[in-house]
């Protein structure tokens, strides 16, 4: 979101731009804020020690009351699929305020997949008045749910404009330095339906490939959810070709991703970020809302059963051929500019 922030606020004369932050995760938040040198003007800090979706929505929702009725907003833009997003918007359908919704139109048809994910983005776009979708099939998707088609509007997604400031020449970082001379391999697994055996069998898949091929080394950002530490520290620690690290800012983390040879991750903003920096991606989850990414050739859906992690991280390894085509394949997700369509978008609704 910080790109279009910026983009509005640097256009004074057509917006007045408010910017508020919930805290749903702190730590994170906060130095995504720092990196795009973006500050909230409400900031509802609504984390806690061992929250729950419970906590979540029901804090956004009653502390965000306040911030929409002394602002008194004529739209209200909210992001992708977090259980913010969602209580943001509802709050805004109670105090009748238009809600536009960026990355709009993503879809799994499976509630439970990803949890509580796809049910926050659907529940947005009921609620919604201005839809900014990512690519043609978000598009339509939102059509084929009878959603307006005038107020849909194929933008490209705004994460692909970040990695256009974030991505820096001649960057270093010691963890880095650590995998010169080898090809890298970029980790993230953080998903609660991946929780318990399906994390151990991914873990365990993405190790015996790693020692299988001694020239490639693996670095994974662990997420702070001390289960998934838990699991990770239970099938990787002992390897001295992967480093568990603790989670990186968003500036380094991308830098880190304009490194690395290939990209496993359940994570859904990588499925598109890592192909707008020329890098194959296996998705390990059974469903993914980014199915544009699979068709082009970008992403390829590997679930999580270890047989199947292990075939294909495998074979893009070792298949040259695989790869280039995984490599080349061209980015479905946009060109960097969908902040700039948005507000052009905004200001000629108004």
């Amino acid at each position: 979101m910080c790109p279009l922030v910026h983009e509005l606020k640097d256009n004074p004369g057509a917006f007045e731009t408010v910017v508020c932050v919930t805290g749903q995760h702190r730590q994170m938040l906060d130095q995504v804020l720092r990196a795009f040198s973006v500050v909230p003007d409400y900031d509802l800090s609504v984390m806690q020690p061992s929250q729950t979706l419970f906590d979540i929505t029901c804090d956004v929702l009653l502390d965000i009351k306040g911030v929409l009725e002394e602002s008194r907003p004529d739209i209200v833009l909210v992001h992708g699929d977090t259980s913010t997003s969602f209580a943001a918007a509802l709050a805004c359908f109670y105090l009748q305020i238009p809600v536009g919704h960026v990355e709009a139109g993503l879809r799994t048809r499976d509630l439970y997949s990803p949890w509580p994910e796809e049910f926050n983005r659907q529940a947005v776009d009921v609620i919604s008045q201005y839809y900014f979708a990512p690519t043609d099939q978000a598009r339509q998707n939102l059509i084929d749910e009878g959603k307006p088609a005038e107020h849909i509007y194929v933008t490209g997604n705004t994460g692909i404009d970040a990695l256009r400031t974030t991505v820096q020449e001649g960057y270093v970082h010691p963890d880095l330095s650590w995998a010169e001379g080898s090809r890298l391999v970029l980790i993230t697994a953080h998903r609660r339906e991946n929780l318990g055996e399906p994390m151990h069998r991914l873990f365990r898949a993405i190790r015996r490939v790693l020692e299988e091929h001694s020239d490639v080394k693996a670095i994974y950002p662990i997420h702070m959810n001390p289960l998934v530490r838990s699991a990770a520290h239970a099938e990787l620690d002992g390897f001295d070709r992967l480093r568990i690290i603790e989670p990186l800012a968003v500036l380094d983390f991308h830098n880190f991703l304009a490194a690395s040879h290939l990209v496993l991750t359940d994570s859904g903003g990588i499925q598109e970020e890592a192909p707008g920096l020329g890098k194959p991606v296996l998705v390990m989850r059974d469903t993914t809302e980014r199915p544009e990414g699979v068709e082009a050739g970008t992403l390829k859906l590997v679930g999580t059963q270890e047989e199947t992690i292990y075939r294909a991280f495998t074979e893009l390894l070792e298949d040259d051929s695989v790869y280039r085509a995984m490599s080349q394949a061209s980015n479905p997700y946009g060109d960097g500019f969908a902040s700039a369509r948005i507000a052009s978008i905004l200001e000629s609704v108004r």
